[in-house]
């Protein structure tokens, strides 16, 4: 039983101290696709800690499972784990991670569902608004024009994502200002930022009292928004990305003292404006496997014993 404790431990310690090391560093918001990447890792490793945890703990507890967790492995490899010890711990252990498991599905689900749920109210309110044109195709990637006196732009998600405007956007926005809006919400369409907004507000609604999971449902949206701004910024340049998010947001309060929900706003224009130094590209590519290798490591821990044995 000591392999189940040691992943329980391990993954307590990557949700305490990685989050806290990401938020003293100063990168991600230098690159925030790979601090991206670094987050999925870290709540993988989580997970994938709470899972090897969850399958040793119920070999541990019960004798079918673990022939069929073994089987193909010889003896010598079996009595390493010591799984016959602590069998009332190890059902105890193996349940509730279970239980968590299937929580945690279920608010995938319902997350996923909701979100379908809405997109279809949505792309039907735009139909309404915005019908098709002769022999134009319902499932062609369009852009959709809305009479609106509110300057705005967004994305449906979807097979096909489609981008939409206001009129009242169109008129505000000058020049290349509009290219970059649409960079913009072209970029969270391509790199399908809706699954990391989905699976992160699943793990924080599940599990509200987990840092965590919080912090990485926040760290996404934020994220997101900064690596959709480079993706712009690169194509249109940094100047007219950030005139653009002032224009379609500056009737909002947003630029002003009092707090809103969008108050990341102006952070973001400073960032456009003010540049911070990229990464060099092999710093970046040494980020990048250091965190594949997260995930990683709770599969050694749960896989040393029985190295040992066979060696």
């Amino acid at each position: 039983m000591m392999v189940p404790a040691a992943l329980l431990l391990l993954g307590g310690l990557t949700a305490l101290l990685a989050p806290r090391l990401l938020a003293r560093a100063d990168w991600p918001d230098r690159e925030p696709v790979v601090a991206l990447w670094v987050w999925q890792c870290v709540v993988m490793a989580v997970l994938v800690c709470c899972v090897l945890s969850m399958a040793l703990s119920a070999a541990a507890a019960w004798t079918a499972v673990r022939g069929h967790l073994f089987a193909p492995a010889p003896h010598s490899v079996v009595d390493a784990y010591a799984l016959g010890t602590g069998a009332q711990w190890a059902a105890t252990t193996a349940v509730a991670l279970a239980c968590g498991g299937a929580w945690t599905a279920a608010m995938l689900v319902r997350e996923i569902a909701g979100a379908r749920v809405r997109r279809r109210h949505r792309r039907a309110e735009l139909r309404l608004r915005a019908p098709l044109l002769p022999g134009e195709r319902a499932d062609s990637e369009r852009l959709v024009v809305l009479e609106g006196e509110r300057p705005d732009a967004w994305w449906l998600p979807g097979a096909p994502p489609q981008l939409v405007i206001t009129t009242a956007a169109l008129r505000r926005l000058k020049g290349k200002q509009l290219d970059a809006v649409l960079a913009h919400e072209q970029g969270h369409a391509r790199a399908r930022h809706d699954w990391l907004l989905h699976s992160s507000a699943a793990l924080a609604n599940g599990f509200p009292q987990v840092p965590v999971f919080a912090a990485f449902r926040d760290e996404m949206h934020r994220l997101v928004e900064l690596a959709a701004d480079d993706m712009a910024s690169r194509r249109h340049g940094r100047l007219t990305t950030a005139l653009a998010l002032v224009e379609l947001n500056e009737d909002r309060g947003v630029f002003g003292p009092c707090p809103t929900p969008q108050a990341h706003l102006p952070q973001r224009v400073d960032r456009l404006l003010t540049p911070p130094d990229r990464l060099p590209p092999a710093h970046r590519l040494r980020l990048t496997a250091t965190a594949a290798l997260v995930p990683v490591l709770p599969v050694l821990v749960a896989l040393t014993p029985g190295l040992r044995a066979l060696g």
